[in-house]
């Protein structure tokens, strides 16, 4: 049976366009995989917590030699690993905040790559350790800033979450963007088709 990871990265509830794309791709997947389980994360209501002096402690110390109080930090990083872990195909709603992705979708990335669980130190340099499944990655900016244009520069949302999955072992990303909302319905649409293309392919 397969199983559908849903983070949700956006604050808003209402009029949020990586939501409206996100549901969408629920239900498309869904009606691909009728015995398929979903599951919801939304790191933009519930933030996971910011790391911690503690937290960070807790990463590096061996299980077997945590303290009580190191255990317990890692509630929140331990869940959140094993629902990626479980998962076989991941969708990301990313809206673009201030050039990159929101604080919410920050504190997951901080909390799921963890050394000797999603990545581990080798002599060639880090290495992921998730096994590879394919991470769907549906963004929205209110202006375009996609490779071929001139302000391409300063989209760091794209390049950093490319980078943060494929160090902890995701390579397989589809990225769908609609880009430049702010100037009205186009850009959502656009992203629309290119999903539907995408699922139905």
């Amino acid at each position: 049976m397969k199983t559908l990871l849903v983070i949700h990265s956006s604050p808003k509830r209402q009029q949020s366009v990586t939501r409206s794309l996100t549901d969408e791709f629920v239900s498309k997947w869904r009606a691909n995989n009728p015995n398929g389980e979903v599951i919801h994360r939304d790191v933009g209501m519930t933030p996971p917590p910011h790391l911690t002096e503690e937290t960070i402690g807790a990463f590096y110390t061996p299980a077997e030699n945590r303290t009580d109080a190191q255990v317990n930090a890692l509630k929140v990083s331990d869940e959140l690993i094993a629902e990626l872990k479980s998962a076989s195909e991941v969708v990301i709603g990313a809206p673009m905040h201030n050039f990159s992705i929101t604080s919410g979708l920050k504190t997951w990335i901080d909390q799921v790559a963890r050394v000797g669980e999603t990545f581990a130190y080798t002599e060639n340099g880090p290495q992921g350790l998730l096994e590879d499944r394919p991470v769907y990655v549906l963004s929205a900016s209110g202006g375009d800033y996609r490779e071929h244009t001139p302000i391409a520069f300063l989209n760091h949302q794209s390049t950093y979450l490319k980078v943060a999955l494929n160090f902890v072992g995701l390579q397989d990303i589809h990225q769908i963007e609609a880009a430049g909302v702010a100037k009205g319905e186009e850009a959502v649409n656009e992203a629309r088709a290119a999903l539907d293309a995408l699922l139905t392919a």
